[in-house]
């Protein structure tokens, strides 16, 4: 049972990165496809209580915010493993022009999550936690050193 939270700016290869890894062994949580916390937190709790592994896709830029899903999934017994992505704000908002309709972001949305940007710790409450890179569409997954 593996409870997996992705920590990184928008445009940061996210979405991609659990299509590549998790896809076909965990549920992806996201608010893009879920829209309100209530349909997030009831997804959360089927994964915990059918004991399926899943993937909180979201910016999850601060602690705070992070650990409402490190909680929930500490007290169900489940490992807790964070992959923060490599966020340059402008590396990401060459990527955001790239994409087209509801997948691109406005700008004003990356620069705002990219000021509340603040890494992860193993203090957290994470078993094991990453760092991921991308460059030529590739992922790259280090792991952590507290020092980026």
């Amino acid at each position: 049972m593996e409870a997996v939270i992705f920590c990184g700016i928008q445009a940061t290869g996210k979405t991609t990165f659990f299509k590549e890894r998790f896809f076909k062994t965990h549920i992806r949580i996201s608010l893009d496809q879920l829209n309100t916390r209530n349909k997030e937190l009831r997804f959360i709790e089927t994964c915990i209580s059918t004991s399926h592994p899943f993937v909180v896709d979201n910016t999850n830029p601060t602690q705070k915010e992070r650990a409402k899903y490190i909680a929930i999934a500490k007290a169900n017994k489940f490992k807790v493993t964070g992959y923060y992505f490599q966020s340059k704000l402008v590396d990401a908002l060459e990527r955001n022009n790239q994409r087209s309709g509801k997948e691109k972001i406005p700008e004003i949305g990356i620069r705002g999550t990219f000021k509340r940007l603040a890494l992860p710790s193993a203090d957290e409450g994470f078993d094991e936690l990453f760092y991921v890179t991308t460059e030529n569409n590739t992922f790259t997954i280090k792991a952590w050193s507290n020092e980026i």
